[in-house]
Parts: structure tokens; sequence; C-alpha cells
């Protein structure tokens, strides 16, 4: 975990951006000794925001499977994405 004060973001920026950038993380800024605000590059708040999607897709998939909702196998999945691709659906 990255911290580092608002003092710093207000006077050089630029070593904080640099620092999201490459480490890739979250960097935690804190004011008066406490947490308030978090910097990120938009590479990691992408890749944050793809993940957060994709396990909101899982879980409802995990749900209608709870619930009992028809599903199909993998290899048939398979199948019909191909046959999407090839053209002959």
């Amino acid at each position: 975990m990255i911290i580092k004060s608002s003092t710093m973001l207000r006077n050089d920026y630029n070593a904080i951006a640099k620092l999201a950038r490459e480490k890739e993380e979250p960097v935690y800024i804190t004011r008066n000794g406490e947490g308030d605000i978090v910097v990120m590059s938009i590479k990691a708040f992408e890749r944050r925001e793809a993940m957060l999607d994709l396990r909101e897709k899982l879980l409802f998939a995990e749900q209608q499977h709870l619930a009992g909702e028809p599903t199909i196998s993998l290899e048939a999945a398979h199948n019909r994405l191909k046959e999407k691709v090839d053209g002959k659906v």
C-alpha cells in the first residue's frame, strides 16, 4: 500500500502521478494523518473496473445457476460461438 500526504500531492503532483503509473496500484492520500482520497493511473482504474464488471457477471451467472435456470455445457457454448463466427447461424 502506497501512502502519501496531501501536502506531497499539492507540492509534487508529478511525483505522485509517476508513482501511480509505475506501480499500477492506488496511492492513498492522507490529510492531517487520516485517509482522505485515492489516486490511481487510468490503466489501473480500467483494470479494476474490468475486474469488477467480470465479478458482477460471474455472480449473476452463479445466482442463475442456483435458481435452477437451464445451463449448457462449455462444449455446447463453444460450438454455438463457433457456428456464429463461421456464419452458419
